[in-house]
């Protein structure tokens, strides 16, 4: 086919996933500004965040996931102009995603004692149980954040979110250097100053999205319901097996690097400390690829809600052409950088050592793990959840984790041998993802219609 029938829908891409990625990417800078003030306490501080965050971040990117149920099906909605049914999908979204964050709040709180028998140094647990206490508090100020969020992007008004998220987060960054180093008069925090930074700008986030939906005149059309008594049991069905299966993606996925983190701290504090500034980089590309991902969710959705299958395609394969440039040149700069990068977050010559060397690995996998977030993307837009959960899992868990700990311990390749347990997962699961849209989307093409919807052209999961 002519290049230039995936060439035109570039530019529509980027309008609708450049406010997510600068939103993703200043989650991930106010991430990278905590690790580097942080850093600064040393290198067992620094352990502590790693430990704690890659406990918190399953956690949350399980809710996440719940939270996006709300995206394919209000663009898909959308493309059939039904205003009505927006307006319900964002009720039942609102409760599921209060209820979630709330059952997540007590889980983690359940599982915080469980870091005294990780096998990780006593002093990095030391800092790190309180610190996860504090964090674990913004879980449902983010949900009903992520209610109001994932609701306007399926809507593809992305720049709202952008635009709150960004600003909360120089809120973050200012309130770090106040309560982490005690200026202005509070007392220096330490770790723990980090954590009631985040835990404010998230309440903050969720106050002012609220306020701005609420006054825009723009949404006044969809008559937004908070209402809990006329809740359908069949909707609340409907969107937990979008959203329960996209969390799951991200469990097996981030888990995946949790577990890595852990092994790491088996390896000792230098390992993890530099585990934590090589993923914290890695991260930087992977939310920005992440929004790539968004867009590419909305705009299948929406396609498939307009049942126009062949622009379906060419918009899969537009973005995954797009996000393979994209990835491309942070693993140029992953690897050029690899020596420079790891100083920016600590002085101590071992972890920065160790960090570089994983830098070079992370820069091999940026293709990867860019093509599968967004091969995730596109096959949620399609409402197809269960055979993407499952391939998550395998890869990661039978193939990526198992590989990793065989070539870290009985193979002695220790943290280079744990990564490229981690690189082998992102690489399987990207070639099966694309594959797996390639499928369905070609399927969908020569039937004309889409399989993807009941006789009502509701979505169903595939």
């Amino acid at each position: 086919m002519a290049l230039q029938n995936y060439t035109k829908h570039f530019s529509v891409t980027v309008k609708l996933a450049y406010p997510v990625m600068l939103s993703q990417l200043g989650q991930v800078l106010v991430g990278v500004a905590d690790n580097i003030m942080v850093g600064r306490l040393g290198a067992e501080t620094l352990a502590a965040a790693s430990l704690a965050n890659s406990i918190f971040f399953l956690i949350l990117m399980f809710g996440t996931g719940i939270s996006m149920a709300i995206t394919p099906l209000v663009a898909v909605a959308d493309g059939e102009g039904k205003k009505r049914k927006i307006s319900r999908i964002f009720q039942h979204g609102f409760w599921i995603n209060i209820v979630s964050g709330i059952l997540l709040f007590l889980l983690v709180l359940g599982l915080s004692p469980g870091l005294n028998h990780l096998g990780q140094p006593e002093e990095v647990v030391v800092l790190a149980v309180p610190y996860l206490l504090i964090i674990t508090f913004s879980l449902v100020p983010l949900m009903f954040f992520q209610t109001f969020k994932q609701f306007i992007e399926g809507l593809s008004q992305t720049r709202q979110a952008m635009t709150i998220t960004l600003a909360c987060n120089a809120v973050n960054v200012f309130l770090n250097w106040v309560l982490i180093y005690g200026k202005l008069g509070f007392p220096a925090m330490g770790l723990n100053g980090a954590g009631w930074a985040t835990l404010i700008s998230r309440v903050l986030m969720a106050g002012i999205i609220y306020y701005y939906i609420r006054r825009s005149q723009r949404y006044r059309a969809y008559s937004l319901l908070y209402g809990f008594t006329s809740m359908s049991r069949n909707m609340v069905s409907r969107m937990l097996k979008i959203g329960i299966p996209t969390g799951f993606q991200f469990v097996f996925e981030v888990g995946a690097f949790s577990t890595a983190a852990i092994m790491m701290g088996w390896l000792g504090v230098h390992a993890l400390a530099a585990h934590q500034i090589a993923i914290n980089l890695a991260s930087v590309s992977y939310m920005m690829a992440s929004g790539l991902a968004a867009a590419a969710m909305v705009r299948v959705g929406n396609q498939l809600g307009r049942k126009d299958i062949l622009t379906l395609r060419q918009v899969g394969f537009s973005i995954f052409g797009m996000v393979a440039v994209f990835m491309s040149f942070f693993a140029v700069v992953f690897v050029g950088l690899r020596n420079y990068l790891p100083l920016i977050y600590i002085d101590d010559p071992g972890v920065v050592q160790t960090a570089a060397v994983l830098l070079v690995i992370a820069g091999i996998f940026q293709l990867s793990d860019g093509l599968q977030v967004v091969g995730l993307g596109a096959l949620r837009g399609l409402s197809d959840l269960k055979i993407p959960t499952l391939v998550t899992l395998v890869a990661y868990w039978v193939v990526g984790l198992p590989l990793g700990y065989v070539l870290a311990f009985p193979f002695g390749m220790e943290e280079v041998g744990i990564w490229i347990g981690l690189l082998t997962g992102l690489t399987a699961t990207a070639i099966l993802l694309i594959w797996r849209f390639h499928r369905i989307s070609k399927r969908l093409l020569k039937t004309h219609h889409s399989p993807a919807s009941d006789k009502k052209g509701q979505v169903l999961v595939l």
